[in-house]
């Protein structure tokens, strides 16, 4: 079983996924700080001023904890309950800007491989008849 293990693991398949994956990872966190920090600000300014992050529906308002004045819990904290659709929109936003920086990574790499396809063949060998027939030519000349 670890001798199997090893040969999966050693793979180059299995190498260039686990890079794929740890560069996409470290990927989409820049371009949620791309979309948080640097495209959200001027659009929410473009708005009048709107925190798109702050954008949220609330069910139920937080409340604080009482306590009485020995320093018993009489009614405990709660949070507030709320939707927050702002950070789904920027998690939209994301969304595309990450499927269009892979688009255009995947058409870039196609056209690299189209034009690998495009270079024309090396001619082939010539076949042993025509090698015979070339060397029955060339014994007749002399």
């Amino acid at each position: 079983m670890f001798k199997e293990f090893k040969k999966f693991i050693s793979k180059g398949n299995v190498i260039d996924m686990a890079v794929g994956l740890i560069l996409a990872t470290y990927f989409g966190a820049i371009i949620k700080s791309l979309v948080n920090d640097v495209i959200m600000p001027p659009i929410g300014k473009l708005l009048g001023g709107v925190d798109f992050s702050q954008l949220k529906i609330v069910i139920q308002e937080p409340v604080k904890a009482v306590n009485d004045a020995a320093g018993t819990v009489i009614t405990p904290e709660i949070k507030e309950i709320a939707i927050n659709y702002g950070n789904f929109i920027n998690t939209i936003i994301t969304f595309i800007i990450v499927a269009f920086a892979i688009f255009m990574v995947v058409k870039a790499y196609n056209k690299m491989k189209k034009k690998e396809e495009e270079k024309p063949a090396a001619p082939p060998a010539p076949s042993n008849e025509e090698v015979l027939l070339t060397e029955i030519r060339d014994l007749l000349k002399k």
